[in-house]
């Protein structure tokens, strides 16, 4: 009689779960340390290829053809290797000349994939704008997509950017954080309506495109509800959206109005405000924060509202319907082509094996 029972079905000994779980980590850690590794190998071998191109065509005045040649005879040398087509060849160029320091491409752009790099290069116009995107993509992790999506949607410019009182509501450090986690205007495109639609649509559609919404929102936002009810004085009251804040440790009321900015707005938020700090703000947290989003606003009778308020809050336009602007025109060959390039070569040399 066979007494062997299989390994999955055999009780673990003491102790044994928390070591697994202790090794998958360590494993999974590995392999992230593995693939930053030959990523960054990677980026740097580009460089020094870009660096050297650009050295010998500005110092012996070699021309655009030599990178024909040298596609070819790179392809010839390493028929295994992709990446060695003239269009990345030219964003090697390209990369070399954006960040001309070796130290700084080894300490901070060979933290991102190469694609992530052709992008601030090929859609940025500044070292400016390529740093701080570069800065933001690291910190956060953005995908490649999610890194052309900021910077079409100008990040950078509309971070920060709304009116607020954190500066005489809140103390440092968490004032300039909070003016730092609101933007202005909002970039609601992806909810699908047009520049008349109604609050509680709008409210409604921030709700079922709750995922984009936070990426709009910005790190540090987590969703609680929308419509949460508290009462007051035996009378019923409903806050537009709620949301908490992981890095500020608040509560974030937000009130969306269709129109036209009016004083009387304020009003209305500080008294959510006052209703969510009474009766959901728990003692660890700091004190909650209000966002109004409306339609448009007079900037000057927004700050004289805003000075009046004894709470902190913000005020930010939303915008629905905005045309994104036209990608930068380079000379250089487009992303998408390459990757495809690059997959087409790859699919090639497997159905040659």
């Amino acid at each position: 009689m066979n007494t062997d029972h299989p390994a999955s079905l055999t009780p673990p000994p003491a102790g044994y779960a928390e070591w697994l779980l202790d090794l998958k980590s360590r494993i999974h850690s590995a392999q992230q340390r593995a693939t930053l590794a030959v990523n960054r190998e990677l980026v740097v071998l580009y460089w020094q290829i870009g660096s050297d191109i650009l050295a010998r065509q500005e110092q012996q005045g070699w021309g655009a053809r030599v990178v024909d040649r040298l596609a070819q005879d790179l392809r010839n040398a390493f028929p295994d290797m992709k990446g060695f087509s003239p269009r990345n060849l030219k964003y090697m160029r390209a990369f070399a000349q954006a960040w001309p320091e070796a130290e700084f491409v080894q300490q901070a752009a060979a933290q991102l994939p190469w694609f992530h790099l052709c992008t601030l290069i090929d859609k940025l116009k500044t070292r400016e704008e390529r740093d701080w995107y570069l800065a933001q993509a690291i910190e956060h992790g953005w995908s490649r997509n999610i890194l052309v999506i900021q910077i079409e949607t100008r990040l950078k410019d509309r971070i920060g950017a709304a009116l607020s009182n954190f500066a005489t509501r809140l103390p440092q450090p968490q004032s300039e954080l909070a003016r730092e986690s609101l933007k202005d205007p909002y970039r609601l495109d992806f909810l699908g309506l047009g520049k008349e639609a109604e609050e509680r649509d709008i409210e409604a559609a921030l709700v079922r495109h709750i995922t984009q919404f936070l990426l709009e929102l910005g790190a540090g936002f987590a969703y609680v509800g929308r419509q949460v009810h508290v009462e007051v004085g035996g009378d019923d009251f409903f806050v537009d959206l709620l949301f908490y804040h992981l890095k500020l440790r608040c509560y974030v009321v937000i009130e969306i109005k269709a129109g036209k900015f009016k004083p009387e707005h304020l009003g209305q938020l500080s008294f959510y405000m006052t209703a969510v700090d009474k009766q959901i703000k728990q003692e660890q947290d700091a004190a909650t924060i209000g966002l109004l989003l409306c339609k448009s606003k007079n900037k000057v009778v927004a700050e004289y509202a805003l000075h009046d308020s004894s709470r902190p809050m913000g005020i930010a336009e939303y915008q629905l319907v905005e045309s994104l602007p036209a990608q930068l025109q380079t000379s250089l060959p487009s992303i998408e082509q390459l990757e495809q390039e690059l997959v087409d070569t790859h699919t090639s040399e497997s159905d040659a094996e």
